[in-house]
């Protein structure tokens, strides 16, 4: 049997914090409260999820600023819609992205991607990075019931590919990405390279990557050939 790499995509093959933080942006901007979220200095907020952005941003006004009943139910709305048509202008792939996903399959692994953004958007962004058919399967944050932290859409993703939870692991960037690989009984590599880099150690994973070319090594310790 294979061994199954899951992936997941905001933070971890991609930086998508630009364009995030530009659709946060234009929810704030349409109710003239100008550009609340800086693209670098806020970038963390953007890999927490669509909401974390418009709080983190609504924190920032004044006091005498009211915002109207169901204002983030709106802009989330607002922002998901910004977001799908301006998907890719900032976001690129990490380096070595592409030729490690190339190795991995070169050495016989499935590749997954097991992610917390709407399953439609995250297909929108791989076709758009040129990778999803590195992918045999795809599971996003509404393609079930529940996402992560709970451990079915990451089974959902290995078995969806045609592999075995027993025989896999998860590459991420976040805690949220540590609990699912707990939940999931199985290894975790976190990504150094993300907006909070090194500090990821804190969580204690299997394993941190420092560049994507130490992952094809990785996966034959982990998963053999």
């Amino acid at each position: 049997m294979a061994g199954t790499v899951v992936f997941d995509l905001d933070g971890t093959l991609a930086d998508t914090s630009g364009d995030l933080i530009a659709a946060a942006n234009a929810c704030f901007e349409g109710r003239g409260l100008g550009p609340l979220l800086d693209p670098v200095g806020d970038a963390l907020i953007a890999f927490h999820g669509g909401r974390a952005m418009l709080r983190a941003g609504y924190a920032r006004i004044g006091a005498d600023t009211l915002l109207p009943p169901g204002a983030e139910d709106d802009d989330y709305a607002r922002l998901l819609d910004h977001y799908g048509q301006r998907i890719a202008v900032h976001t690129r792939l990490y380096p070595g992205t592409e030729d490690a996903l190339d190795k991995l399959a070169a050495a016989g692994h499935i590749l997954a991607v097991c992610t917390n953004k709407p399953e439609g958007l995250a297909e929108i962004l791989l076709r758009e990075l040129g990778i999803r058919d590195r992918f045999a399967a795809l599971i996003g944050a509404d393609t079930l019931p529940v996402r992560k932290p709970d451990p079915r859409p990451y089974a959902a993703a290995v078995r969806s590919a045609g592999g075995e939870v027993t025989r896999s692991f998860l590459v991420g960037d976040t805690e949220t990405d540590r609990k699912t690989a707990a939940a999931a009984g199985v290894k975790v590599a976190l990504v150094a390279f993300g907006p909070e880099g090194e500090g990821l150690a804190r969580l204690a994973p299997e394993a941190m990557l420092a560049h994507f070319d130490d992952l094809p090594d990785l996966a034959e310790d982990w998963l053999g050939r």
